[in-house]
């Protein structure tokens, strides 16, 4: 992600929660409430710290847990407030039923969600295994490769969630200690380029005394299935709009992160890698050192989880011989990865439809290396010269550490 030059002097070695903190302060919220958990307490004392100094202006409000935290932040976007708020891995699944209702009742919240492995056992590191399993709950899910993208994905969300055609919640993705707690040379938000890109909130439905309406109330057998549809629809709605939102991003602040997708040599790769997270910049080094050889490996970056962008998918992969899915979480009972099942699903229809693997890698924290992106890549680039795979998902980091 290039940074113009002369913003250069404006960078700044910060936490990721920090920056993530700042860009929140920056979107203007009228109303914050999170419930304190590792490794995404840092945001929140972040915001808090803000809070106590004056430069936010809306309200903090402490609960007493997750699904209060996001029962609070519905309420108060039902009632026409700008909301955040951030969780991860349990205190996200002490959310799933208040998710759904965010969505049904179609309310713009965002929320960063600091990705973190599912006990039990009990883990506290990095896998995508938490928000991977919330992809049914009507959300959209954004991916963030490092520390700038993730404070300037929640300008992004925000943009999105807020268009009158989407109006749905989005989750800004990033992970666990990698860069929530990463201290990286980033630009703030600034204030003025914030204000310039992300409009005043104005709701046009919402709770209100002297216009009486309600949310979120019965649905019965002869209209629950309308509204599930318009979520689909307003889904769809949001396929463009989050390209938009990037573009028009980039013409104020001059970063670009990539719309839908994001491609590191993508045109003419033969062997293709597709992931999401941080995990990119690791694969991004090893891509390299291929590319130095003169052999055509590329990167296909998945910035949009939901909705899933099917169409990207046959256009960034028309000349892929073949392709390898690394995912940082597990479908159990499929021994497959989510995203893993996606791409396969997306590809279905595709005009060329080159072999795919699933790696699963990563799991709680498991460091991922140079040497397994490179192993990863070997025996894609065996596939492609066959066309056989011989083992279409695997569930180890390396063959020699299985499970």
């Amino acid at each position: 992600m290039p940074i113009r030059t002369e913003d250069r002097h404006k960078m700044t070695v910060v936490e990721g929660s920090n920056a993530v903190a700042h860009a929140v302060k920056a979107a203007r919220p009228h109303v914050i409430s999170a419930y304190p958990i590792t490794p995404q307490t840092r945001t929140v004392q972040a915001l808090s710290t803000l809070k106590a100094n004056g430069e936010i202006e809306g309200e903090c409000i402490n609960v007493e847990s997750e699904h209060s935290a996001m029962s609070l932040v519905i309420g108060s976007a039902a009632a026409g407030a700008r909301t955040f708020s951030s969780s991860t891995s349990q205190g996200l699944f002490l959310m799933h039923e208040a998710l759904f209702n965010a969505s049904g009742m179609r309310l713009p919240i965002v929320m960063t969600v600091v990705n973190r492995a599912a006990g039990a056992p009990i883990n506290i590191w990095n896998d995508q295994q938490d928000s991977m399993s919330q992809r049914d709950t009507g959300w959209i899910q954004l991916y963030a490769e490092d520390v700038q993208e993730a404070a300037d994905t929640i300008l992004h969300a925000y943009k999105i969630a807020e268009d009158k055609n989407v109006m749905l919640p989005v989750m800004v993705c990033m992970d666990g200690f990698v860069l929530s707690h990463l201290y990286e040379p980033v630009v703030l938000m600034d204030q003025g380029e914030a204000d310039k890109f992300l409009p005043p909130y104005a709701p046009e439905h919402y709770l209100d005394p002297k216009n009486p309406r309600s949310f979120g109330a019965v649905g019965v057998p002869s209209i629950y299935t309308e509204f599930r549809y318009a979520q689909e629809q307003a889904m769809k709605n949001a396929l463009p709009l989050i390209e938009k939102a990037a573009d028009d991003f980039k013409k104020i602040t001059g970063r670009y992160h990539g719309g839908l997708i994001d491609g590191y040599f993508l045109e003419d790769a033969e062997v293709v890698i597709v992931s999401l997270g941080s995990i990119i910049g690791t694969m991004k080094d090893v891509v390299d050192e291929y590319r130095a050889r003169g052999e055509k490996v590329g990167i296909w970056k998945v910035r949009s989880f939901r909705p899933f962008p099917t169409e990207a998918i046959n256009n960034a992969l028309k000349n892929a011989k073949a392709v390898a899915v690394v995912e940082k979480d597990i479908s159990i009972g499929r021994n497959e990865g989510a995203l893993f099942t996606e791409v396969k699903s997306g590809l279905y229809n595709a005009p060329v439809r080159p072999p795919v693997i699933g790696y699963m890698v990563g799991h709680g924290g498991r460091d991922v290396y140079h040497k397994h992106i490179v192993e990863i890549i070997e025996a894609t680039k065996k596939v492609a010269a066959t066309g056989k795979i011989e083992v279409e998902s695997q569930f180890n980091d390396v063959k020699e550490e299985l499970l």
